[in-house]
């Protein structure tokens, strides 16, 4: 049987899920708890990816966060549309192998344009792979070093290119910063075991994952998100099974993570500050639920695939903010997109304050 569900309904749902409001069944104890929960978190920018998780692990500090990503319970890859995000570290061979076909299909014209070809990008994966092994760890820096030495120029975008090329062949991936700096390894290396599931299993497995972490969404936000096409979208949903029941959302059909459906669907009137490349957003083609059209350009100014960071309440997007990190302080300026009576900036000031508290720097604003 189709459940129906209200615009209002979806949206309290859509909260639970993205772990953004208390799960009846789920208690995310960890880094790993939450990245396998999403089964892959946007984390294009480091800083974000760290808050990201933050938001979600209440009590957790920046460092915690990343002394688990130092521990391996998730990595950095580019596995879905070119971006990179945070996947489960024993996932990342077969979720790059499932959905990252299309994504290589796809370069010849970029590369073209670079003067690259492919037989350079297999060159500076071995390049990488050589210099890597046996435990080694580089910096971006380092990396394209080496790559020059070999005779492969990574000047402008071609440095970029190579090395997501080696990660989406599987023979890198990105590890924790050291300082500022991006640092790779060998993704065999870093994550050995790696799991390998048949290609039914990983499109069920993807499936249930994508829906769990997002709420009600359709197959087509799951092609959008994953980059499989529509096909196998609807044949990965399938494959999921009584894990994911129909829904109906504005008379549009959906599917929702099947242990959600007796979950509470009262309005939620939570507040969060999050950061510009998060799942809550990113993880959709179709935010009208949680983003008015109208304030979609103050987002994504030039709509350029830069999110700004938001200020949500009760799951809708009601304000930017931006901040510079000091020395001792961290000083947030807050753009409103509604109007923000004395208790909304109340409850603002709280969720900041516990963002500088997971930086562990004092909290300035600049309203």
């Amino acid at each position: 049987m189709t459940v129906r569900l209200s615009r209002a309904e979806a949206l309290a749902l859509r909260m639970i899920s993205l772990l953004l409001r208390p799960h009846p069944a789920v208690r995310p104890g960890g880094v790993a708890d939450v990245v396998e929960w999403f089964g892959a978190m946007q984390a294009q920018d480091a800083a974000s990816g760290l808050w990201s998780l933050g938001v979600r692990l209440p009590g957790a500090t920046q460092d915690d966060i990343r002394a688990a990503l130092e521990r391996r319970e998730a990595l950095r890859t580019w596995p879905m549309r070119g971006t990179v995000h945070l996947v489960p570290a024993r996932d990342a061979r077969w979720m790059l192998e499932l959905t990252g076909v299309r994504t290589l299909a796809g370069i010849a014209s970029r590369w073209r344009q670079l003067g690259l070809t492919v037989a350079d990008g297999d060159r500076a994966a071995d390049v990488l792979g050589a210099t890597l092994a046996g435990g080694g760890r580089l910096t971006r820096a380092e990396c394209l070093a080496a790559l020059r030495a070999a005779g492969l120029a990574p000047d402008g975008q071609r440095g970029y290119h190579l090395l997501w090329y080696a990660s989406h062949r599987g023979v890198t991936c990105i590890a924790p910063h050291i300082g500022t700096e991006q640092t790779f390894v060998l993704l065999d290396e870093w994550a050995p075991g790696q799991h390998s599931p048949e290609r039914d299993e990983a499109l069920a497995m993807l499936a249930h994952r994508y829906v769990r972490g997002h709420g009600p969404v359709s197959r087509h936000e799951l092609a959008r998100w994953s980059g499989l096409t529509v096909t196998d979208a609807t044949r990965a949903i399938t494959l999921a099974g009584d894990l994911l029941a129909p829904v109906e959302v504005d008379g549009e059909p959906a599917v929702v993570d099947a242990a959600l459906l007796d979950a509470p669907r009262a309005p939620v009137d939570d507040v969060h500050t999050l950061p510009g490349f998060d799942e809550y957003l990113l993880g959709f083609k179709d935010r009208s639920l949680m983003l008015d059209p109208a304030h979609a350009a103050a987002v994504v100014p030039g709509n350029n695939g830069m999110f700004r960071s938001t200020v949500v309440r009760g799951g809708r997007v009601v304000g930017t903010w931006t901040r510079t990190i000091g020395a001792k302080a961290v000083t947030v300026t807050v753009h409103r997109l509604v109007p923000f009576d004395a208790a909304l900036r109340t409850r603002v000031d709280a969720a900041l304050t516990g963002y500088a508290r997971f930086l562990g720097l004092e909290l300035r604003h600049s309203w």
